[in-house]
């Protein structure tokens, strides 16, 4: 088993990555592999509602790494994204990057490369705007059927700089704590897999306008 977490953040080695590692090293305890992907510093063009995808089975934009990343990701059984807040919420880069990558997915026929399984925000601070930020990105687990994964409290880190995330202990017994209540979901997930538990049975979806004529 494989959990990928995302640095949505421009630095490389910084607040987010620092909070990421430690995840990182605590799955590894528990017996499951991850990989961090980072996003990179270069621009990342927002979507454009055009529905190309759904015809092309990709984003039409390929300017960037969106298009890379869905394909990355169909192999791994959980994911843990990351994000630094600015201005109260989560940053562009990560915001522009996941509307594309999940909306792709879902309109292209791949919704498989996230449906039902888990996965968690983590955010990173100085000060303030971390619960904003948590409650932007846990929408693309609700609209999508992935199971959300928690800690013993919101999953933030604070800190200027990355050493000062490792000041703040708190914080990352938190990460830890994630990290083993995600291996224990996916060991779960596997156990009832193997004991032939079906997945939940599935509707077409039903569209419904609140406007009516």
């Amino acid at each position: 088993m494989k959990v990928l977490l995302f640095n949505g953040s421009p630095h490389k080695n910084g607040c987010t990555y620092t909070a990421l590692s430690e995840i990182s090293k605590t799955l590894k305890e528990e017996g499951i592999d991850s990989e961090i992907y980072q996003i990179g510093t270069g621009s990342i063009t927002p979507c454009r509602a055009c529905y190309a995808c759904s015809k092309l089975g990709k984003c039409v934009i390929n300017d960037d790494k969106v298009n890379e990343f869905i394909d990355y990701a169909k192999d791994f059984d959980g994911f843990i994204f990351g994000s630094p807040v600015h201005y109260g919420s989560a940053c562009g880069g990560i915001t522009a990057f996941l509307d594309r990558a999940f909306f792709t997915a879902f309109q292209s026929g791949r919704g498989d490369i996230f449906l039902h399984k888990p996965g968690a925000a983590i955010v990173s601070a100085r000060r303030s705007g971390t619960t904003a930020a948590l409650d932007q990105l846990n929408k693309y687990f609700a609209i999508t059927q992935m199971p959300m994964i928690s800690g013993r409290y919101w999953n933030m880190v604070h800190g200027a700089t990355a050493d000062e995330v490792l000041q703040d202990k708190e914080g990352l017994q938190n990460m830890r704590i994630l990290a083993r209540n995600m291996a224990w979901h996916l060991k779960c997930q596997e156990a009832g897999k193997n004991a032939g538990i079906p997945m939940p049975k599935h509707e077409e979806t039903v569209f419904t306008n609140f406007i009516r004529g």
